[in-house]
C-alpha cells in the first residue's frame, strides 16, 4: 500500500485573478481534483507556479497519509 496520496488538477486562472494571492485575504484555496476530491492547500504552493499568463496547466499534488504536502508540481 502507498504511503502517500496523489491528486491531479487542471488549472486555468488568469494573472488578474491570481492577484488576490498577494493581498493576504487568502491563506488557503480549495481545489477539486480530477476524481472530484476536494483538497485545501496553502496559497504559497500556487504562487510558485504563477507566471505572466496566470496559473495554467496540469498539476500533481503528493501528500503523506496525514495529508501533509510532500510536493505540488506542474506536470504539463
Amino acid at each position: 500500500m502507498n504511503s502517500y496520496y496523489t491528486y491531479y488538477f487542471s488549472l486555468n486562472i488568469s494573472y488578474l485573478e491570481c492577484q488576490i494571492f498577494y493581498t493576504g485575504q487568502l491563506q488557503h484555496v480549495l481545489l477539486i481534483d480530477d476524481r472530484g476530491y476536494k483538497v485545501q492547500i496553502p496559497v504559497v504552493n500556487l504562487k510558485k507556479h504563477l507566471d505572466s499568463r496566470g496559473l495554467k496547466g496540469r498539476f500533481r499534488l503528493l501528500t503523506d497519509t496525514s495529508h501533509k504536502i510532500l510536493s505540488f508540481e506542474r506536470i504539463v
